[in-house]
């Protein structure tokens, strides 16, 4: 079973020298008087062709599994019929084909020998030509089967996974999926940067009108203003040592905010947020009112129950109503257990006591804590949070805990702010952002890593249950400036 908290590792798994040749995209090296070094980009229509082709293939034998399933308990739900009835049957079946073989031996002399009236032979129909009409058309068919026009979005997203070091053997059709969603949810965003730095950096050297309208756009982005200065003082740097051209600029530039993203686990050996295999993790949800911790708390129960965890969820959040009934509906879309109170305005530091003791008995290897939204200036509600956590140390000493912030990316700075006090109250490893469809900002993201330190764990851009994954910074940057 493919462990999906492990996605971004998968592909450093990947040795491009064990890919057969027709999977990895095809790299020609061509010399020039001007430049003998300039290498054509590879050709990745045919890697998203071939990808194209294995994902239906996979699916044809999908199918053919489910066919062959359904044959078999058909079969073995037959009954059975006695004896006389099959001889009545094997009876009444002789007669039918007697009838049927006379019938046909008496038309049939008629049909062979009687020609056509008043027409003649050079215009009586032939058979052959048929047999060569129906040859044609389904070489026709063939080929047009074989002629695939594939769309932007999966050419684009093909690509991301190739220069991820993925074959095209390995590629799915849910991370296709996720990848146009996401690069669907930042197009806000990247429609009001990329053109227009793409104006400013072709120039050469940045003056100061030239900075003066990066600065603007990165702040309109929510990048932030720390962020801000490092993107600018670096690209200068570069821009004065070597005159770049406006799509190696943008290249330039992707490698800029990859580091800032990726800033928060330099030195970390291993840098998935992945639950322990066989022992007890507990995932704690923080985050204001309206942030999305609910929705996510499913979207990660669905994502371990598909990378082959035990899940179980407990519905701290009982002051906001309904919230408990939403929790079910998310327990039931993905058959995870519910611990819960029925009553209201109960302590939740309570329902997460209960929830370890029931997860400790049926061990389960992932417990989910969904905990009521709070604003970040009431204190007596972070007090609570750090009381939850204080429970959960003391019942669950030898399990590992994640405090993970539910950031809403419409915020912007006031995410921002948002994220400053909760890391404070309560130990945060990393936060989830969501809302990427909905919102022009997703600069935030660099804002949270460069000031904070905190390292984007999983992002959402979407509202189904399978919109949540966890983050890889190469595919956010090439979904923010890829244009």
């Amino acid at each position: 079973m493919f462990n999906w908290f492990r996605r971004n590792d998968k592909a450093k798994q990947q040795q491009p020298e064990a890919t057969p040749l027709e999977t990895q995209p095809e790299v020609t090296i061509e010399s020039t008087e001007e430049s003998q070094d300039e290498i054509v980009e590879p050709d990745y229509l045919a890697f998203a062709k071939a990808a194209y082709q294995n994902i239906q293939q996979r699916k044809g034998e999908a199918q053919t599994v489910e066919s062959e399933t359904e044959e078999v308990e058909e079969t073995t739900e037959e009954v059975e019929i006695s004896e006389p009835e099959i001889e009545e049957r094997e009876i009444a079946t002789e007669i039918e084909a007697t009838e049927t073989k006379e019938v046909i031996e008496e038309t049939k002399p008629e049909e062979e020998n009687t020609p056509p009236a008043n027409i003649p032979a050079w215009m009586q129909k032939s058979q052959g030509l048929d047999k060569l009409k129906e040859t044609a058309i389904e070489t026709a068919k063939e080929e047009i089967a074989e002629e695939v026009e594939l769309d932007e979005d999966f050419v684009w997203s093909s690509k991301v996974l190739a220069g991820s070091g993925r074959s095209a053997g390995d590629v799915s059709e849910e991370e296709i999926s996720w990848l146009t969603k996401l690069r669907q949810g930042l197009g806000k965003t990247r429609i009001g940067l990329v053109n227009q730095l793409k104006s400013i950096v072709g120039k050469g050297p940045l003056d100061d009108d030239a900075v003066m309208e990066i600065e603007s756009l990165l702040l309109q982005a929510d990048v932030g203003i720390e962020a801000t200065d490092y993107i600018i003082e670096t690209l200068q740097t570069k821009l004065k040592s070597e005159a770049l051209p406006p799509d190696q600029a943008i290249a330039y530039l992707k490698t800029i905010l990859q580091d800032i993203l990726d800033k928060p686990l330099e030195g970390k050996e291993d840098k998935a947020f992945v639950p322990e295999k066989g022992e007890f993790n507990i995932w704690l949800m923080t985050g204001v009112n309206g942030a999305g911790k609910t929705t996510t708390v499913g979207k990660l129960a669905n994502l371990g129950k598909k990378s082959g965890y035990t899940c179980m969820i407990a519905a701290a959040d009982t002051f906001r109503a309904a919230a408990v009934q939403q929790v079910k509906v998310w327990g039931e879309r993905t058959n995870t257990p519910v611990v819960a109170n029925p009553g209201k305005n109960t302590d939740p530091a309570a329902v997460v006591y209960d929830a370890i003791a029931a997860a400790q008995a049926k061990d389960i290897e992932l417990l989910l804590v969904d905990t009521a939204g709070r604003l970040q200036n009431k204190q007596n509600l972070m007090s609570e949070l750090a009381k939850i956590r204080r429970i959960i140390d003391k019942k669950a000493s030898d399990a590992k805990v994640e405090s993970l912030l539910v950031l809403d990316a419409t915020l912007g700075q006031n995410g921002l702010r948002q994220a400053q006090v909760f890391s404070e109250a309560a130990n945060l490893s990393g936060v989830v952002l969501t809302k990427l469809d909905g919102s022009a900002k997703g600069g935030v993201a660099l804002a949270v890593t460069q000031q904070l330190n905190l390292p984007i764990r999983f992002i959402g851009a979407g509202e189904g249950i399978e919109d949540l994954r966890p983050f890889s910074s190469y595919e956010f940057v090439e979904a923010l400036l890829n244009g």
